[in-house]
């Protein structure tokens, strides 16, 4: 005899809906665009209509910005997890490493719907915002990072360390298209090795002795 399958409450159903609702926009959204992409392909992949979307998102715009701040969050949250119970640095980095090579594979569906979303917000004065915010979570993150890592070194930043963690991002970017585009000779842990890197200069230039000034500021916080 078949069991009785649980009868969902009307929340446990809107969240499902809502859930299938993101993922067929996700999944439109990589291989269309934001803007390749109708209402109704998004209810219709997702199995509903669009009186079903429209219970849920006020429109396109609202579900990009639910998108923007699900993936934020989730990405934080698993590299957050990776690398809370790690035991040193070094296994920090293999854990990320890990990672990077796991999600390999779908990296080119993940950074085109990346892509499509930051363009989409970068041309919505609406969700312009929304994007910023969700930026700066991820330079955030990065910066606590840094801190922990010049701590346990017992060295203080060799620059404000929210302008570092800017750099860190932007290059995280940047390595992830070029992995993308030429993935010969790139490996898929790039973007751990270039950030070794970079800690491993930038706490040896924390070590030298106080050079001359060249008669120019710091570099600044970036502004939010």
């Amino acid at each position: 005899m078949t069991p009785e399958r649980k009868r969902l409450t009307r929340e446990e159903s809107r969240r499902q809906t809502r859930g299938r609702l993101l993922a067929a926009a996700a999944e439109l959204f990589t291989e269309r665009g934001v803007n390749g992409t109708s209402v109704e392909q998004i209810a219709e992949r997702a199995g509903y209509t669009r009186g079903a979307f429209y219970g849920n998102f006020e429109d396109k715009n609202a579900l990009v910005a639910e998108l923007l701040h699900d993936r934020t969050h989730r990405e934080l949250e698993e590299v957050g997890a990776l690398t809370q119970d790690a035991t040193s640095f070094a296994d920090a980095l293999d854990k990320l490493r890990a990672w990077n090579h796991d999600r390999a594979p779908h990296l080119p569906q993940w950074l085109a719907l990346r892509m499509e979303l930051v363009l989409h917000a970068l041309r919505n004065d609406e969700l312009r915002p929304l994007l910023a915010e969700r930026e700066l979570l991820a330079r955030d993150a990065h910066t606590a990072g840094l801190e922990q890592a010049f701590a346990a070194r017992g060295v203080e930043s060799p620059a404000d360390p929210a302008f570092l963690a800017l750099i860190v991002h932007a290059l995280e970017d940047g390595l992830l298209i070029q992995r993308l585009l030429t993935p010969s000779g790139i490996p898929d842990d790039v973007v751990v090795n270039a950030f070794d890197l970079l800690l491993r200069s930038w706490t040896a230039l924390a070590q030298q002795p106080a050079l001359e000034s060249d008669g120019q500021d710091p570099p600044s916080r970036p502004s939010r």
